[in-house]
């Protein structure tokens, strides 16, 4: 290696390396493995991960470079300019088959039983690198399982020590939960303390576990992998529309794992969307449809209950029709429902079953910053939002901007636990935030960066200080140069207001407020997906109402008067628009349970029985040439009342509580994270209250009472009593303000 450059004709900030007789132009710094990878020649590795920190511990890489006596390991060993690597030459094989025989003395003869056969990379590796009969007769060493969760599964006498779970719980997820204990021949991979992991991102140590040592423990024995086809399709539980494979197996899904892009969930996944297949197959899915006769269900035809919705829907056209659909609900089935509200005469239609306060009209946005920037930016400003839960993988963006030198400040009215330090913090109550964004010493800040981000979330957005707080961060984005995020109440709450799924009469909450005579419920679990249950079902008790839902529930059964059934994105071929406002395509993949239909079918066959214009179509296909999009400016609604007597609410959604199919998945109600519906106050208070931890309060709001355990914690605003929504518990509790007095 010469003192001048190899290629003068390089930007200064690369080399010329030679791989195997190939010439290649590498970045200064980088390894040896990464320029062999972009070059497409193989280097077995086990504790290479280009998304970790590099360990250089498992040896499995080992190469053989001009002038060093010894083979170095790839992935530690930078480039050089004018260095020559073979991979495959006698010294290099000679060691990596060294390394492999290392590597299988202790490992157990579990290939027939293990989960990971037939996907394993010990096993791809040992095939070319290992041999027949091994040389050692020493016992096998046996290490002892630990329970670390309903999720993920261990086996740990697999484990081949090559620490991919210890950096990703440590560097990705932030939490810092598996490390290595003992020296030597005794080390071992675990938790500590023995508890379950607490990550929001755990399965995905078992995408990056090379060997057996972690596995899916939903998933456990139910299938081999060449059982399973690979469907592409996203994730429906936040607005970040993480892109995934289901693993179908007969028409069942059976797992689910990542599906690499890098400008949304990069090659990760949230234990939310992970696991939420589980929720498919609940006992109340609705297979068939159904006819309430005399306040008694029935299963009936499809064409008899296409006759009963038609008949509702006709007797109840115009302003006295309500169309409420689930912010979840797919672009195709969108656009469906704006043509089916158009031909029925009505303009009280609206996707924001969530948010309280509409006043200023406020519509979901995309990101002014794209998510794949976030980890760039200098300056986050966390508003109104428990990111970690909301959106994981946003919040793990953040997270490698912190890694890199940016300050994270946040406004909320509950100091919740991030997974990286914060720089700033103002905690008040839900009232004060829009008055927080104002702080001159933030906006100061705020200006001297380069690239900054102020994220909006749902305690936020569907508040009842909304608009408020709306306005105060366009202010601050205007003032400072910040770049606003609102987060999406909805995984398309983007594409539904792009196709027109808004009111030109009154919002979701006007809707409600001002009981209609009938109601279109498309997706929504009305006992715990709206903003203010109370007001809602007594709105929907009194109506008549055609349900296309996903589950018979109790509370659908309670106010509708048919059920059609429906398909869930697992099930469909459909769009989304995600936070980015990229539309991304999912595939189906499980089949529909009993007589269930996709959607679109339904209301295709429901616009056809009224005749309505724009239902002429026959297929998917035919469906997606007529998507335009609709320009809606929706009406202003009534800002809510917040003022009166009591303390404030602040209401984050439970992290294994935000939709119908999340609440039905057995593993993530069993989830440490998934706590127990309770009432949060700050110390100040509970002592104003004579209040002790573990105590019963009752929570009086204008629409019903809440009897909940109390907890206290100083990380809540005085004056202010924390909920998690999600739970029927919690559900009467959707006023701005709560009465509390001991059960």
């Amino acid at each position: 290696m010469s003192a001048q450059p190899v290629n003068p004709n390089l930007p200064p900030d690369h080399v010329t390396v030679f791989i195997d007789g190939v010439e290649m132009a590498a970045p200064k710094g980088s390894m040896i493995i990464q320029a062999a990878d972009k070059a497409g020649i193989a280097i077995p590795r086990f504790c290479y991960h280009d998304k970790l920190a590099i360990a250089a511990n498992c040896r499995m890489c080992l190469v053989e470079v001009e002038k060093m006596p010894k083979p170095a390991p790839a992935c530690a060993t930078p480039v050089m300019d004018g260095m020559k690597v073979v991979t495959r030459s006698e010294k290099a094989l000679k060691s990596q088959r060294n390394v492999m025989e290392f590597l299988l003395v202790n490992h157990p003869l579990d290939c027939p039983i293990c989960d990971q056969g037939g996907e394993c990379e010990l096993q791809d590796l040992s095939m070319g690198y290992g041999r027949s009969v091994s040389r050692f007769s020493e016992r096998k060493r046996v290490v002892p399982d630990e329970d670390i969760g309903p999720l993920v599964a261990t086996e740990m006498t697999r484990c081949i020590q090559c620490t991919r779970c210890v950096r990703f719980t440590a560097e990705i997820a932030g939490t810092y939960e598996l490390g290595g204990m003992y020296r030597g021949e005794n080390l071992q991979i675990g938790t500590f303390d023995g508890k379950p992991l607490t990550t929001e991102l755990s399965g995905n140590v078992i995408d990056v576990c090379p060997v057996g040592a972690l596995t899916n423990k939903v998933f456990q024995f139910k299938a081999r992998p060449w059982e399973l086809t690979a469907r592409e399709s996203l994730g429906y539980h936040d607005a970040l529309g993480s892109n995934l494979f289901l693993h179908v197996r007969r028409g069942d899904v059976l797992r689910t794992v990542p599906r690499d892009n890098e400008a949304v969930n990069e090659c990760w996944l949230s234990d939310r969307d992970r696991y939420s297949h589980q929720g498919l197959y609940a006992e109340d899915r609705a297979q068939r449809p159904m006819v309430k006769d005399g306040g008694e269900w029935r299963e009936a035809s499809w064409d008899e209950a296409m006759a009963r919705a038609a008949k509702i829907l006709r007797d109840n056209g115009g302003d006295n029709l309500g169309v409420l659909a689930h912010p979840a609900t797919s672009n195709e089935e969108g656009a469906l429902l704006a043509r089916l509200a158009e031909a029925l005469g009505t303009g009280n239609l609206d996707h924001r079953i969530s948010q309280h306060d509409l006043s200023d009209a406020a519509v979901a946005e995309t990101f002014a910053m794209p998510v794949a920037e976030i980890d760039k930016a200098d300056l986050v400003v966390i508003v109104g939002s428990n990111l970690r839960h909301e959106l994981p993988l946003v919040h793990q963006r953040v997270r490698k901007a912190f890694n890199r030198g940016a300050k994270v400040h946040v406004v909320n009215p509950v100091d919740f636990d991030f997974t990286f330090d914060v720089a700033g913090k103002r905690i008040v109550a839900p009232s004060q935030l829009a008055a927080a964004l104002g702080d001159e010493a933030l906006r100061e800040i705020a200006k001297n960066a380069t690239h900054a981000a102020i994220i909006v979330g749902a305690l936020a957005e569907n508040g009842p200080y909304a608009a408020a707080i709306r306005a105060a961060a366009k202010a601050f984005a205007d003032a400072t140069g910040a770049r606003l995020c609102r987060i999406p109440q909805g995984a398309n709450a983007v594409g539904l207001a792009r196709q027109g799924v808004l009111p030109s009469a009154r919002d979701a909450r006007g809707m409600l407020d001002e009981a209609r005579g009938a109601y279109i419920l498309y997706g929504i679990e009305p006992g715990l997906d709206f903003a203010d249950t109370a007001s809602a079902l007594r709105a929907l008790g009194a109506a008549q109402v055609v349900a296309f839902s996903h589950y018979a529930c109790r509370s659908t059964q309670a106010v509708a008067d048919v059920i059609l059934p429906i398909g869930l994105l697992p099930e469909v071929d459909a769009t989304l628009t995600n936070l980015d406002g990229i539309e991304q395509r999912a595939v189906s993949g499980g089949k529909l349970p009993g007589e269930a239909r996709p959607g679109w079918r339904v209301l295709r066959a429901l616009g056809g029985e009224l005749a309505a214009k724009g239902f002429e179509f026959t297929d998917l296909d035919g469906l997606r040439a007529g998507l335009q999009g609709r320009d809606v400016k929706p009406a202003a609604g009534r800002a809510p009342t917040a003022a009166g007597e009591g303390m404030e609410v602040a209401v984050s959604t439970a992290i294994y509580r935000s939709d119908a199919t999340v609440r039905r998945a057995p593993a993530l109600q069993s989830h440490p994270l998934n706590l127990e519906p309770r009432a949060v106050l700050h110390s100040s208070d509970a002592a104003a209250l004579g209040f002790t931890a573990g105590a019963v309060g009752k929570f009086s709001a204008g629409a019903g009472t809440a009897t909940l355990p109390v907890a206290i914690s100083d990380k809540v605003a005085p004056g202010t009593v924390w909920i998690e929504s999600g739970h029927g518990a919690t559900a009467p509790l959707g006023a701005a303000r709560v009465n509390v007095v001991r059960a």
